[in-house]
This record gives C-alpha cells, structure tokens and sequence, in this order.
C-alpha cells in the first residue's frame, strides 16, 4: 500500500505541477519524449503528454518502491492467496504459461486442459467433428455473462478477417433479443454452441442456453444428438450431462481465476474454434510475453508499472474525474466495454485489505469507444466542456493491406486529437478566429479550449493476436498494480454479487406476487406494475 510519506510527497508535487503547462513541458526539454516512453513486449507507451516531469516521476517509482509494486507482482504470479476474501489465488498467468514452476500441479491441469482444447478446436476444423447432421460448422455462439463474455467478444472482434475459421457469435443478455437476432439467418444444423457457466447455474446463461436449445431442436437436431453441437465450461458435470453435453465436451474453470480474467482459460475457447489453434497459442504468448516483460523490468520501464502510478496520479492528485480508452482502430471497438468491467469490478472498491475505509477515490470510471465515431459524439465535452479527464489513445501503426489512405486519415485523427487534448486553443487565438469569422470579439470565448489534458499514446504495430494478448495483459497489470498502491482487493466482486441474491428474492415476487411487504414502497410498486402488465 502506498507508505504515508509518500503520499505527502506526491500531494506535495501536485501542487507543484497543478498550473504547469505539458505543452510548455515538451518545448523546454528536448529528451522528454525519450525519457517517457517505454516499450515493452510489442507495446510502446508515450507518456509525455503527462503532466509530470522528473521529480514527480522520481516521486513515482519511490511510491512504487515503497509499496513494493515489484513484490507484490511476484506474489501474484507465484501463486500467493491475494484474494482475501475468497481465501484464493489469482494465478490468471499461469494460463498463460507464466511462472509454472511455481506451481506445477497447476500447471499441468491448465496444459491438460489446452491440450484438450487443442484437440477439440482441430476435430471441428477438419470435419472430424461434424453437427448431427453430418456437416460441417459454420458458426458458433459463445453464451455467458461479464467475463464469460466480454473478454472473448472483445478478442474475436479484434481478431477478426475476411476468413475465419468459423462465424463467431455471442449471447449475454438474458433479454429474448439478444438471442433471436444472434440467431436469425442460422442454420442450427451448422451452428455450435459454447455454454460458459462455472456452476451451470448462471440464470442468464443458463435461459440462454435452454432456449439456444430449444432452437437447435426446433431446426432439426434431435435432443439425443445435442451433444454434437454443444461445449461448455463448467465444473457442474452432473448439470451439463442433463442438459445433453458429455464429459469429453465439458472445459474446467478453476477458483483461482476470476471471470474478468479468464479469457486465457477455456472461456477462449471460441476465439480457438474462430480463427484457428495458432492464433489463439500467440495470443496467449502476447500475454505471457507481457507478464514476463513486467517481472523484469524496473519501474520507469515497466509499462503496465508506469500505467498504474500514471493513473493514480491523475486520478487522486490531479484529480481527474474519468479515464478515456480511445482505440484508434474498428477492430478494438469492444476494448472499453472490456477494460470497464477489468477495472471497475476490480477496483471498485471502498475500504482496505484491513477493511478501513478508504477516503481517497479509488478506480475512476472508464469509458471510450473507436475514433473516429467519438469525436463526433462526446469529444465535444473532453475538449471544450469543464470535466478533468485522463486518457489512452491507443494506435496501431499499420492495418494490414487495406486502403492505405484511409487508414493515413485514421492515423491523422487520433494524432489531430492527442494534439489538440495537449495544446486546446488560447483566448488569442480565438480572438483570431472569432475575427476571421467576422464575429464580434465577446463571442471568442466559445472557440477557447483549455487543452492541457494528461493522456498517454499506446503504439503497437498492427492489431494481432500477439499485442492483443500483450495489450490486455498489460491492462490486468495495470489494475493489480494500482490495487496494491490503493491497498484493496482486485480479486473479489461483492457488489455484483448483491443484485444476483436481491434479483433472486424479487424473481419469486414477480412470480408469485407474494413478500411485496418485504420491499421498499418504490420497488414494491414497479413490482406490481410489472405482474399487471404481463398477467
């Protein structure tokens, strides 16, 4: 946890820098670009755009070090109870192939269970593993919630080209919709399914499935033949034997790896069945890659290291109010709504390991979405509106052999907008502008725009399964890094887990109208609303 001293040091700093210009930073010395780039596993982070300069960063690394971020890191990997709460390991790297000395009995489960996997993905490519019909798959859906769905969403869409092994698809809302557009134009008789439920007992997941059933069954897969089209990953044997799923088609989850962090597991397993084995083995050597990177480099060149004290910088003591992910490419469309539940349900927290309670803010709200859709949308307010932000613009340098002037304008925007969330527009300049538009002057200050708004530019060279890997690794550091200086724990989720028991108690209201008297005036009477309208 950070050490008091160098809390003090660092609010010291922030006074200090608070009115200093990052612009004015970047004319005055020359090696600061240099000096504040780091690069690591395929990534490159430029974060002179920051508001620091080397005394605060020296201030940084010191909090670093008196946290002892290094250490803490090695516990994770090594396979140390840092989930408190659940009495758990986080040991998400092992999947990944990191550290597995540590933990070989382990290790060899998480092997066995790639093998297998391995297997599975090449019996559908090669048509050994054919639907019931006795043809080959075309499409496969991916049904869980939060981790089971977000990080394999975000990765297929990533990952996506002109000739995938098989159509992915993804069902997560409980809401009818979501599975009857997923559905529609399918062809049951080609279509698999992956159920990603731990238990098996998921209720999203599991309606879900039973109606992704129902619709195999209505297309011609008779119920004795569902098993041809059907994996899951779970640890409920028992469940999924009754629903028609054989032991050799089930995947373990283990309770070492939490759902936001579980994409390197058998939750993959549709980003393997889409785009082949090999991409899925270099994702995960992105990954590893990345970890190893993190275990050896020292703090100013340890990229995710330097993440987490930037946005702990900024977020409490420059007191930035949100922190954007701007991916510059369509293929990472997906990376906010990802990061958000990575971060937000990790640290999202309000008291310590000790259970204090915690004063400070703690995870700032994530939110973004693909330039160049944003900067018709809420860039208006980053620019020019009063909200202190932070962010990351993330910029792959090259996008395959499509058309190479447009991608020259992609490339053109997110540089345009780094600049102009750096140097905004003075009240000269507006003057000027307001006078070439032939406006009178008192009308300048609606063309002003503060600018000065810290934010990093994360470069790789192309999307691929390679920096997929390393970027999201990179991300999951980031968040335990910043856990261990804010002192909570990034492991547990205990407020989602409040609206799954409240959801329970208020399913069997609306069912059977009874225990109205034991809610609160206001839900009790949208809970009558409801049984009335569908009575």
């Amino acid at each position: 946890m950070l050490q008091s001293s160098d809390h003090v040091t660092l609010m010291s700093e922030a006074d200090r820098l608070r009115t200093k210009s990052v612009a004015t930073l970047l004319d005055q010395h020359s090696d600061r670009v240099s000096q504040l780039t780091v690069t690591g596993a395929g990534l490159t982070l430029d974060a002179s755009k920051q508001l620091v300069d080397e005394q605060a960063l020296e201030a940084l690394a010191a909090s670093a070090a008196g946290a002892d971020l290094a250490g803490a890191y090695e516990q994770l990997v090594t396979g140390t109870e840092v989930n408190i709460t659940e009495e758990r390991a986080a040991l998400h790297t092992l999947l990944r192939g990191t550290a597995q000395d540590a933990s070989p009995t382990l290790a060899n489960e998480v092997n066995t269970t790639l093998s297998r996997m391995r297997a599975a993905t090449e019996a559908i490519h090669s048509g050994d593993h054919v639907g019931a019909a006795g043809q080959r798959f075309t499409d496969v859906i991916n049904i869980g919630i939060g981790g089971s769905d977000l990080g394999p969403r975000m990765v297929c869409r990533a990952l996506d080209d002109a000739s995938p092994k098989l159509r992915t698809h993804f069902i997560s809302n409980v809401d009818p919709h979501d599975l009857d557009v997923v559905t529609r134009g399918l062809n049951p008789q080609t279509t698999l399914l992956v159920i990603c439920s731990k238990t098996f007992t998921t209720e999203e997941t599991l309606t879900n499935a039973k109606r992704a059933r129902s619709w195999l069954i209505d297309g011609g897969v008779s119920e004795t033949a569902i098993g041809h089209h059907v994996f899951a990953v779970t640890t409920n044997l028992t469940a999924a034997a009754e629903f028609g799923i054989g032991e050799d088609a089930c995947f373990p989850m283990w309770d070492w790896v939490g759902g936001r962090y579980s994409v390197w597991s058998a939750i993959g397993l549709v980003i393997a069945l889409g785009f082949g084995w090999p991409t899925f083995a270099s994702f995960l050597a992105g990954a590893k890659a990345m970890d190893e990177h993190t275990r050896a480099a020292e703090c100013t060149e340890n990229l995710p290291m330097m993440m987490a004290l930037l946005e702990l910088w900024n977020t409490r003591y420059l007191n930035t109010e949100t922190h954007l992910v701007l991916p510059y490419s369509q293929r990472l469309e997906h990376l906010a709504d990802f990061l958000q539940q990575l971060t937000m349900e990790s640290n999202g927290k309000r008291v310590t390991l000790d259970g204090q309670a915690i004063n400070e803010v703690t995870a700032p709200v994530l939110w973004g979405s693909a330039g160049t859709i944003g900067q018709h949308s809420y860039y208006q307010l980053l620019h020019q509106g009063n909200r202190r932000f932070s962010a990351d613009i993330v910029l792959p340098l090259t996008n395959g052999d499509v058309d190479k002037d447009a991608h020259r304008k992609l490339a053109s925007n997110a540089l345009a907008q780094s600049r102009a969330f750096l140097i905004g527009r003075s009240a000269e300049e507006s003057q000027t502008l307001a006078a070439d538009k032939g406006l009178a002057s008192e009308l300048a200050p609606h063309f002003e725009m503060p600018g000065n708004h810290p934010h990093s530019t994360l470069v790789m060279d192309s999307v691929n399964p390679q920096t997929v890997g390393a970027l999201i690794a990179a991300y999951e550091h980031k968040t335990y890094f910043l856990s261990v200086l804010m002192g909570l724990n990034a492991f547990d989720q205990w407020g989602v887990e409040l609206g799954k028991v409240i959801g329970k108690q208020i399913r069997a209201t609306l069912e059977s109208g009874e225990g109205l008297d034991d809610l609160d005036a206001s839900t009790a009477a949208l809970a009558t609303s409801w049984r009335e309208a569908n009575s």
